[in-house]
Order: C-alpha cells, then sequence, then structure tokens
C-alpha cells in the first residue's frame, strides 16, 4: 500500500502534535513536513510535493486562504483540506474559493480524519457534515436552473455531490472520462459556479442534495 504524504500548517503546537500523533497511528499515512508558518510551507513547496496538505484557515502573517492560494500557485495539483472551527463561517467562501478540496473540524475523530484524507488523495472532495449543514442554513430554491439540465447532467451532479472521482463517475454511468469532463463543465456554467467544492455548497443550498 502507497504511503500517503501529509502535510500539516497549523499556528497551534499542541494541535498539530496531536494530529501527527494521530496519523502516526494510520498505516499508510506519513507526515512528512509540519509547521506553525504559512510562509515555511511555501518555503517546503519549493522542493517537495506532499500527497495532502492539512491547512489551518486562521493564522498569523500569511493565513491560510492566503496560502493556499500562493501554494496551487506554485503547484495546481496540491491537494488541501482546510482545518476550521465550527465558528470560521466567514472563512469558508474564501478557502473554496482559494481552491481547497475540502473542509474538516479541529474536533473530528480519526475515523473521520482519515476518511477526508483518503477522500481527497483519491481525486475526491470532502466536508464535515456539520460545516455543510451550516453553509446550507439559508436555502434558497432554484428549480428553474435545475430544469435545464439534462438528465446525463443530473446523473452527474449527483454522484459529484456524493463525493466520486471523475474515474469512478465514468465507471458507473458507462461513459468516458472525457464526457464526464464536458457534463460536469456544462453544470458548472450552469449553476455559475468555478470548482467542485462550491458546486456541492449550491447543491445543498438549492435543496437538490442534502446532507444525511
Amino acid at each position: 500500500m502507497k504511503q500517503i504524504k501529509i502535510a500539516i500548517i497549523d499556528d497551534h503546537d499542541l494541535f498539530r502534535e496531536g494530529i501527527k500523533l494521530v496519523l502516526g497511528q494510520i498505516e499508510n499515512f506519513e507526515v512528512v513536513f509540519d509547521t506553525s508558518s504559512g510562509l515555511l510551507f511555501l518555503e517546503f513547496l519549493q522542493n517537495s510535493l506532499p500527497d495532502v496538505v492539512l491547512m489551518d484557515i486562521n493564522m498569523p502573517i500569511i493565513d491560510g486562504v492566503e496560502t493556499t492560494q500562493k501554494a496551487l500557485q506554485l503547484n495546481a495539483n496540491l491537494k488541501v483540506i482546510a482545518l476550521t472551527m465550527f465558528s470560521d463561517t466567514t472563512h469558508y467562501t474564501q478557502m473554496i474559493d482559494a481552491g481547497i478540496k475540502g473542509f474538516i473540524l479541529k474536533k473530528s475523530n480519526k475515523f473521520e480524519l482519515q476518511q477526508a484524507i483518503n477522500a481527497v488523495y483519491s481525486g475526491g472532495n470532502y466536508f464535515s457534515q456539520e460545516i455543510m449543514q451550516k453553509l446550507a442554513f439559508q436555502s434558497v430554491n432554484f428549480a428553474s436552473v435545475l430544469n435545464q439540465f439534462t438528465h446525463r447532467e443530473l446523473d452527474v451532479l449527483h454522484l459529484v455531490c456524493k463525493g466520486l472521482t471523475t474515474q469512478e463517475i465514468s465507471e458507473k454511468l458507462f461513459i468516458s472520462t472525457k464526457t464526464v469532463e464536458v457534463h460536469r463543465s456544462n453544470i458548472f456554467h450552469k449553476t455559475d459556479v468555478r470548482n467542485i467544492c462550491e458546486l456541492i455548497v449550491w447543491a445543498i443550498k438549492n435543496n437538490y442534495f442534502s446532507v444525511e
């Protein structure tokens, strides 16, 4: 089993050490870098590429939003999961805009942390259910937009919201990965979103997809 190389960026030393201890108990996880500084992480990225990054949002000098933006400018394939407190609502959309692949609450347990890392590493997204419920608190009915979707686009939208990767959607619907990407691009255009994270938030806010 391939080792998943993980970087942790969080300015709370005890919390960061706790995550390292938890991840060290998981067989195929390896913490290759940890720091309290976004700037030090950006220096690390000059010569190394972790598989998954756990990124704190609130940090001094350069916060998680800016660190994520600059990190993805260095390497667009970087997979970042935001570490957040439940009260960080104002930063959720900023982190989505920055290009993160998911959110996980700092109070999450070992199983959820493992699930989130595996999902993002495999090409999917992961969102703590509590965060998604909070994002969906104000819902609006966009039935007119849904009516613009083809049946196949609705199939793809549903599977994207379920966290399936392009390859998994391709296999499940018996269509090529290129066709999945075309449908996804059409869905982005019709919903006026820029990435998968925004699409999932859109789907929940508009009562298309519910958090179980």
